[in-house]
């Protein structure tokens, strides 16, 4: 973890995620460059998913927390999703990132 000069802090890990959630970041990259009408890499993408989850929580009455740092809409998605092998999970997820699907 290192101190960021804007007051912010960044914390570096690996994280295993299904092919299905990786595209679901690359969309919301895709959202995010089109609103701020700029590139946004897929940290970004994470940040500003985790940012928008806490800003949620702090806002629930009660002070509940979420469950996860995806918000239950994309986790259950991703959830009901067929099973298929992982090659095949792979293509298809980089065709959604790529637009291409």
């Amino acid at each position: 973890m290192h101190a960021l000069p804007d007051g912010e802090a960044e914390i570096s890990l690996v994280v295993r995620l299904p092919w299905e959630d990786v595209a679901r970041l690359g969309q919301e990259a895709g959202r995010l460059a089109s609103q701020m009408q700029r590139p946004v890499t897929l940290d970004e993408a994470v940040s500003h998913r985790l940012r928008s989850a806490r800003s949620a929580a702090h806002a629930k009455p009660g002070g509940e927390q979420p469950a996860a740092a995806m918000p239950p809409s994309v986790s259950a998605s991703v959830s009901s999703l067929p099973s298929r092998p992982p090659a095949e999970q792979a293509r298809q997820a980089i065709e959604r990132i790529n637009g291409s699907a």
